[in-house]
């Protein structure tokens, strides 16, 4: 069932800026998703999404208007930080069935090249390749990335945990059709399903195919079952195609307020993505000259310090580069103000001092960007 709401507002704010995307800024056009995908944690309570997931569906018929104001220069003291704006979301696929009568998404992405924004769009659905000319203009204008995400690439098993989706091998089509018309994509490998999709002969043959299709990063991750509507649902679909293993789902996932499974699983499926993803010399995270002259100095830092956490964590090694990156997010000056003094800001020892001022002075790292594909 499709209802028809009024928002009062649309652009969602991050505190800081989000490293996997490049982005402070978000929205959700739609609540509920018609994808249907048995894992989607938008089925949680958390999200407070009425009605029947994955068949009713809240349609934001003034989006378009709401973000427009939202999005005015003129209307705003201090005007929107430089970054992407992200265009999908969690709660509902941007590019879901309805997307086709609403229009809201393409009518969105309109405004967003009006304003002159760059758009990091992520998406299961291939409806996206709809709107290719207004994406290349955004492109060309300021930068687009459009990023799909899979659990597998492998066709018989979406069909049986993404219903509502266009097979893996469309979505691989999709990427080389944006790629050849000069636009950046991205693979995001998550959730990967446990027992099922995270072998490390399916994480290899995702990002085989990924490199395949010329894809410029592979994001990972694993998949969270909160306790409540989202576990139980999951599980009862567990139960009917795969039933030898509930045992194994609930030896893992142990009730961790945010879904999580234990630490062990979650460390050893991290290490055979690393792996198969050196393998291939796959970013493992969106690269520095996608995002070049796009965001500030300050969030320049704080993405690749945060970059450089994962990466390192990834290796199982220690890492001082998230603390760092946290305690420059609260920074109300320029970091380049304090090439000085960097070593008074908390967590900033030696080391993370000359990774800064290299930051600064080439828009990168050279140790990060060995990390990102080494």
């Amino acid at each position: 069932m499709i209802k028809e709401v009024e928002a009062k507002t649309i652009l969602r704010k991050h505190k800081k800026i989000d490293s996997w995307f490049i982005s402070q800024y978000g929205f959700n056009l739609y609540r509920g998703c018609m994808h249907n995908c048995l894992y989607c944690d938008g089925r949680s309570e958390k999200y407070n999404v009425n009605g029947e997931f994955g068949n009713d569906v809240t349609v934001k018929i003034n989006a378009v208007e709401v973000l427009r104001r939202e999005l005015d220069p003129k209307r705003k003291r201090t005007p929107l930080k430089k970054c992407f704006i992200m265009c999908g979301g969690g709660i509902g696929d941007s590019y879901q069935p309805v997307e086709k009568k609403y229009q809201l998404s393409r009518k969105t992405l309109q405004l967003l090249y009006e304003y002159g924004f760059p758009v990091s769009i992520l998406t299961k659905s291939t409806l996206v390749k709809r709107d290719a000319d207004i994406i290349k203009k955004i492109n060309e204008q300021s930068r687009a990335i459009v990023s799909f995400s899979f659990s597998s690439v492998d066709d018989e098993i979406s069909r049986v945990f993404e219903p509502g989706v266009p097979m893996p091998s469309e979505r691989l089509e999709a990427i080389r059709f944006f790629k050849k018309e000069g636009i950046a994509c991205g693979m995001f490998l998550l959730p990967v399903l446990p027992f099922i999709t995270d072998w490390p002969e399916a994480i290899e043959d995702s990002i085989r195919e990924a490199k395949n299709a010329d894809v410029d990063f592979v994001i990972f991750g694993g998949m969270t079952l909160k306790d409540g509507r989202q576990k139980n649902y999951f599980l009862e679909r567990l139960r009917e195609n795969y039933p030898n293993l509930l045992t194994e789902y609930r030896h893992i996932y142990r009730g961790d307020k945010w879904g999580n499974p234990v630490r062990e699983y979650y460390d050893s499926i991290h290490k055979t993505f690393n792996l198969a993803a050196k393998k291939y010399k796959m970013p493992k995270r969106i690269p520095p000259s996608l995002y070049k002259n796009i965001i500030g100095e300050n969030d320049l830092v704080i993405v690749i310090l945060e970059h450089l956490d994962y990466l390192l964590k990834l290796e199982g090694k220690p890492s001082p580069y998230g603390y760092a990156a946290y305690s420059i997010s609260k920074l109300t000056t320029p970091i380049s103000s304090l090439k000085d003094g960097l070593r008074e800001i908390k967590g900033v020892g030696k080391t993370t001092e000359h990774i800064i001022i290299e930051i600064l002075n080439t828009g990168s790292s050279s140790y990060y960007e060995k990390l990102l594909v080494g």
